[in-house]
């Protein structure tokens, strides 16, 4: 049994064997062997050679077919490297040297060939680099599996295992066997921490070697409320574990009652609670957990989960599909929030990765340097703006002059549409995402020329204390409980008052239990997150009265560290709703 400990960024428990994804851009984990398994290594190894020449084999034969036969021997090279006796022979002395893996074997021979080649003086055979990756991921493929296609045709309940997950592999991920995720990288406000509060499974990251310790197959124990995650586990474990899981499934049960009650205080407020999704399938499950309507789509999943840039009609297609199951309920659609931090491409140039995509051309920055893509999607949106009531929001903005070109280009495809003869609606309000410290500190000039605000607070808590949200050396930093970040918060929703602006809070504290009183108390009356914590904020909302979450407030930011203020808020909630934090402990 090996228990490790991580980042608790969903709760719940999970118990199921482990899938390890086979992340290609990270390092494959060393697992060693006894001396008796040696032989099996040899076998597999044979194996994955074999296969991966006959994957070449038909990749010449398919090429020659189709480009004639001098292209086809661009095969013959990697053809030529599989039939090395010398390499084959490095990768076997490895298995039986160092007692290691087949796949880690490969990965270390492989990797210094490249570095070799890479090295050379000759241009064209520097160029070769990239073909030895791609035997290196071929042979791995056929020895560790494609698990990039298998979660997405998962044939048991598996808890996924990984480095860190993609946007475009949470894309494929089959979501009915998934039921838990546990990840080397990442801190609370991650892609796979949004991912998993999206799917309302268990999930710890910033584990930083769980992948070392995993092998596909393991039973592993994923425990979200702690943080823990347990790899191979006694009896004694499994069976304290499963009584866990059992009475978690009760208190869902209990919670799911509150879905379809109204989010009202004790002295009669009603707060607006929308939800977060990536899909327009998730807006069923979003209104029976008891959203009001969407209040973020993040549209980038759209252009993740294809091989090509999605056309107008495959969007426009997506937002119909959203608008037609909210049933006349608002939808909040932000525009295309990507960067490289969230795109991955195996044909990337590495020399053109951004070294900090987090202050790189992302989100509206990317838009405004391609303007057909944007325009493209604004076009679908404002197509599908006839049907329901839409609005749409500007991510990431940090200066007017941002503001006022997106505006612009919105006008301008207004006037395409117009001579094209294409209905849309002329009134469609704009808003901007609240997620850079330049924007809320001048607050008041954004809201004289939008519509409405929403307070993203997962970039912005990054942004103002300067820490990689994705970064799990650093993750500790990471707290929406820091007093700079609720006095912005606060700043941000005092302006918007004063000049009768909607706001909105959409980031991930909107649905965590500690934050939901102080944000009461604050003044917030529209909360965004993401469904499956829609029911247990509600009883939240229906166990205080805004007396309360004001002194609680008000006590709240006279703290002078995260640490004090985070403590006093789950003090608080304790108070109110202790089932949340006592009754799924372990026994």
């Amino acid at each position: 049994m090996h228990i490790k400990q991580g980042i608790q960024v969903s709760p719940g428990v999970a118990i199921a064997q482990a899938v390890v994804v086979d992340a290609e851009d990270v390092r494959i984990p060393r697992h060693t062997i006894s001396a008796s398994k040696i032989p099996s290594e040899h076998g597999r190894l044979e194996a994955a050679i074999h296969q991966s020449l006959a994957d070449i084999d038909q990749l010449r034969e398919q090429a020659s077919a189709t480009l004639g036969p001098e292209l086809a021997k661009i095969f013959d090279f990697h053809a030529g490297m599989l039939r090395d006796p010398h390499l084959t022979g490095q990768i076997q002395k490895l298995i039986e040297s160092e007692k290691v893996t087949a796949e880690y074997a490969v990965y270390v021979v492989l990797r210094r060939q490249a570095m070799m080649i890479r090295n050379l003086d000759n241009r064209y055979f520097r160029q070769r680099v990239k073909d030895v990756w791609d035997i290196e991921r071929r042979i791995l493929g056929h020895l560790i599996g494609h698990t990039r296609a298998e979660l997405g045709h998962l044939q048991r309940d598996a808890v996924v295992i990984a480095h860190d997950l993609t946007p475009s592999q949470t894309a494929s991920l089959d979501k009915s066997k998934i039921k838990a995720l546990a990840t080397d990288a990442g801190g609370s406000t991650s892609h796979t921490a949004i991912l998993a509060h999206a799917l309302g499974i268990p999930a710890v990251v910033g584990l930083e070697d769980v992948t070392g310790a995993v092998n596909t197959g393991d039973t592993v124990i994923i425990d979200g409320n702690r943080g823990t995650v347990i790899v191979r586990p006694d009896a004694a474990q499994l069976m304290t574990y499963r009584k866990t899981v059992r009475r978690i499934a009760d208190h869902e049960t209990t919670l799911d009652g509150f879905g379809q009650l109204p989010a009202v205080t004790k002295d009669g407020t009603e707060i607006n609670i929308q939800a977060n999704i990536e899909f327009p399938s998730e807006i069923s499950a979003a209104l029976e957990k008891g959203a009001t309507g969407i209040g973020l789509y993040r549209t980038e999943f759209l252009y993740l989960a294809s091989d090509s840039e999605p056309s107008e009609d495959q969007q426009y297609e997506a937002y119909m599909e959203a608008v037609v199951k909210l049933a006349g309920r608002p939808l909040t659609i932000r525009t295309l929030d990507l960067g490289a931090d969230k795109l991955a491409s195996d044909d990337a140039d590495l020399d053109h990765i951004e070294r900090n995509p987090f202050l790189g051309c992302r989100s509206i920055r990317l838009c405004l340097q391609n303007l057909p893509l944007f325009k493209t999607q604004l076009r679908a949106i404002l197509r599908a703006s006839t049907s329901g009531p839409i609005r749409v929001m500007f991510p990431l903005i940090s200066n007017m002059m941002e503001l006022r070109q997106a505006k612009m280009i919105m006008n301008d495809v207004m006037e395409d549409l117009h001579d094209e003869g294409i209905a849309y609606a002329d009134d469609l309000p704009i808003g901007i995402m609240v997620e850079v410290p330049s924007t809320a500190i001048q607050i008041k000039i954004y809201a004289d020329e939008v519509d409405f605000l929403s307070v993203g607070t997962n970039d912005l808590i990054q942004y103002t204390l300067a820490v990689d949200r994705g970064n799990e050396r650093v993750a500790s930093l990471y707290s929406a409980a820091h007093p700079s970040v609720i006095q912005l918060i606060k700043d941000v929703l005092r302006t918007a008052n004063r000049t009768q602006t909607d706001i909105s809070l959409c980031g991930e504290m909107a649905g965590e239990p500690e934050y939901v009183i102080l944000l009461l108390g604050l003044g917030y009356r529209s909360l965004s997150m993401t469904p499956p914590a829609i029911p247990e904020v509600k009883k939240i909302i229906r166990s205080v009265s805004l007396t309360q979450c004001r002194r609680v407030a008000r006590r709240a930011s006279n703290f002078e560290s995260d640490r004090e203020v985070f403590n006093y808020l789950r003090s608080e909630a304790r108070k109110v709703v202790p089932e949340v934090f006592e009754g799924l402990s372990v026994d």
